[in-house]
């Protein structure tokens, strides 16, 4: 028997946008330590850091988007976040080396099950999008992460990040713009409760570019979107989030934007309320002004 699934009220602002917070970092966290000049931290530094996210900005997002492999489900059992903080649970298994990009995904099928712990209200799952041999196949997971969801009665969250190919990279063929557009239109049309894509352009277009490149992509995407913002310089994601909005997009979901130059601070606490929070309300703020409300979505 179908359970009833709840709407994105549960991760939105009151206005029905969302501005919510992205800590479901794992081996990547890690390697951003390192790069920061922190070395590689221990797993129990990966929680601590995410436990100090939750604290400092939780109190702010409409939806917290957190991993149960460094911390997550005793994060929720603790009660470090508002009620009114939809909590977001990973469901995605990550195929990763150390200090590379994610390569391809499946579902983790202990999150599926802490999917029907009291509180959780969304999963999330990404999915590498490719020309490849694997297409189908990944429409075949999206498909069913959507039917599992809906089938414990959370939220779903998909989350493609598109990929060349080597033969596309060898030709010179590769463009990262149509493939968010193809991705978005293969994908939404499977109808999660929200499409998470990146941002156009990555953020570099003049405002009146990021307008249009936003506007392009809407056509492609059926239902609720949000951007992410990964690849997108810290500086650009606020005008990056308001043209999406512009566009028709409810908010974002997004971490690396908030929090990355906290990442090895000697006092991450206060480093979050200094650099973290500001630019959270900021994002606030272009989300109330301007996203269309998560309804409203075709």
């Amino acid at each position: 028997m179908t359970i009833p699934s709840p709407t994105l009220d549960a991760i939105a602002r009151p206005g029905g946008g969302l501005a919510m917070v992205a800590m479901d970092q794992r081996e990547s966290l890690r390697h951003m330590f390192d790069v920061a000049g922190a070395g590689r931290p221990a797993s129990e530094t990966l929680v601590e850091f995410k436990r100090a996210v939750a604290t400092e900005l939780g109190d702010l997002a409409s939806g917290f988007l957190i991993d149960r492999d460094f911390g997550g489900m005793q994060l929720l059992h603790d009660g470090l976040l508002p009620k009114d903080c939809g909590f977001i649970l990973a469901a995605d298994a990550l195929e990763q080396e150390a200090g590379g990009p994610v390569e391809e995904t499946s579902l983790d099928e202990n999150a599926l099950v802490d999917a029907g712990v009291d509180g959780v209200a969304a999963i999330k799952l990404l999915i590498i999008w490719r020309r490849d041999e694997l297409r189908e196949q990944r429409v075949a997971l999206a498909q069913r992460f959507i039917d599992e969801a809906r089938g414990r009665g959370v939220l779903s969250v998909l989350e493609p990040v598109v990929r060349a190919t080597p033969s596309e990279l060898d030709s010179s063929t590769w463009d990262p713009q149509a493939a968010i557009r193809e991705a978005a239109h293969e994908l939404s049309a499977l109808r999660p409760s929200l499409y998470k894509v990146q941002v156009p352009l990555a953020g570099t277009g003049t405002p009146d570019e990021q307008r249009a490149a936003s506007e392009r992509l809407a056509t492609d995407i059926q239902g609720p979107w949000v951007v992410l913002s990964q690849g997108v310089a810290l500086d650009r994601f606020a005008d990056a989030v308001q043209a999406a909005c512009l566009a028709g997009a409810s908010g974002f979901l997004a971490g690396r934007a908030l929090w990355s130059d906290v990442v090895g601070a000697d006092d991450v606490p206060a480093t979050l309320r200094e650099r973290s929070r500001p630019r959270l309300e900021r994002l606030i703020e272009i989300v109330d002004a301007h996203a269309r409300p998560w309804s409203d979505a075709r």
